[in-house]
């Protein structure tokens, strides 16, 4: 049975792709050197100011450092790009040190040009935006912007990001406050054991198949960097090969990212309840005869969509420990084995019942979910 719930305000983000003319992107050019250049002064600053004088440097203060190195002879050239990405920048630092603080994420690391996305965010006060056309501060002509998709009818962008990836494309990220209308209520649960054979193994007997996409592309990838290799360091021919290796691995990411997408909308519009696993893929990752098909198959971006989805959707993500004996658990009577190898994929259990193994853990993990989750013993909350 079907009842139909309201709706809440998200704020979301919308992705589009823009060819910014050789003035633009020249202008573009030197705000991403900016950006990197204050982040990683920032970064020097705070890290210097802890180990010799144990002193926690505040966002506060690096915004009035910001406003010394612009007025400093060596470093006027901070000042030509606008201010609002600098600005940004140094909130970026400040949320980096955030995280590491409360062990969400490791210690902040420094900027490197040609090793991280260049990025530049431009708060309200330093874009306008007008009947589908956006302008940046000190830009002269808007920006040339492929609209795949509308914006949400009356939407007013907050905040817009615009950034390089290592193939030379440019990329807008415009974020919007939006309407997301919550899912009718479903009786549907599914427990989901996630894998590499196949990607995802559901409760229901459905096993999702693994596409592979890094490996579709395996040979094509070794053959350029390959040739990368053989490229005289600082040349153009390097340069060029560098790039070609930049487009196969952004077709790899594309494909994967659409596909994890197109998966995780159709687990959360079908499901009320999802059960994953609380997975330590930075530790599985260690495992050097695995390690590539692990961050192939990408489960933890997979996970982060479902949490975010089931939010706007008014659906619930449960998280079960990651040391619960899902595979070994028989499914029927709730004997645990003592061993049960990576190798076997099917067993029976002494009460006569056949497993197959990922299928089995999925119809586990759902049920531990389930019972954990009404006493509220043993669930791990989810990231966000």
């Amino acid at each position: 049975m079907l009842s139909l719930v309201g709706s809440k305000v998200v704020k979301r983000a919308y992705r589009y792709r823009f060819y910014p003319p050789p003035d633009q992107a020249d202008q573009l050019a030197k705000t991403f050197g900016c950006v990197r250049y204050v982040y990683n002064r920032a970064l020097a600053e705070r890290h210097r100011a802890w180990f010799q004088q144990q002193h926690r440097v505040t966002q506060a203060e690096t915004d009035r450092m910001l406003t010394g190195w612009k007025r400093d002879p060596e470093t006027l050239w901070l000042a030509e790009p606008s201010k609002g990405p600098l600005q940004a920048t140094l909130r970026h630092l400040q949320t980096a040190y955030v995280n590491f603080w409360e062990k969400r994420a490791r210690y902040p690391t420094f900027k490197k040009k040609g090793r991280t996305v260049d990025s530049a965010t431009y708060f309200r006060n330093c874009f306008t935006y007008r009947d589908g056309m956006l302008k940046l501060a000190k830009q002269d002509q808007p920006l040339d912007i492929v609209w795949s998709r509308p914006l949400p009818d009356g939407a007013v962008p907050s905040q817009v990001t615009v950034s390089r990836n290592s193939r030379g494309q440019y990329h807008l990220s415009i974020l919007v406050e939006d309407t997301a209308t919550t899912l009718p209520v479903s009786a549907a649960q599914v427990g989901i054991d996630a894998g590499i054979t196949s990607l995802l193994a559901l409760s229901t007997g459905e096993k999702i198949v693994n596409p592979k996409h890094e490996k579709r592309d395996r040979k094509r990838l070794a053959r350029a960097r390959q040739e990368l290799s053989r490229k005289a360091r600082g040349s153009a021919n390097r340069a060029k090969a560098r790039a070609r290796v930049a487009r196969i691995h952004g077709r790899i990411a594309d494909r994967r990212r659409d596909y994890l997408h197109t998966l995780s909308t159709r687990i959360i519009r079908e499901n009320q309840t999802v059960v994953i696993e609380d997975l330590a893929v930075r530790n599985m990752v260690r495992n050097h005869s695995l390690a590539r098909s692990i961050s192939d198959a990408a489960w933890s971006e997979l996970r982060r969509m479902l949490e975010y989805k089931a939010a706007w959707y008014g659906r619930t993500v449960i998280a079960v420990d990651r040391f619960y004996p899902s595979s070994k658990t028989c499914s029927a009577c709730g004997l645990i084995v003592a061993k049960l190898p990576l190798n076997i994929r099917e067993w029976t259990c002494r009460c006569g019942a056949h497993h197959d193994r990922d299928v089995n853990a999925a119809i586990n993990i759902l049920a531990a979910g389930l019972a954990v989750a009404a006493c509220g013993d043993g669930v791990r909350p989810p990231r966000s």
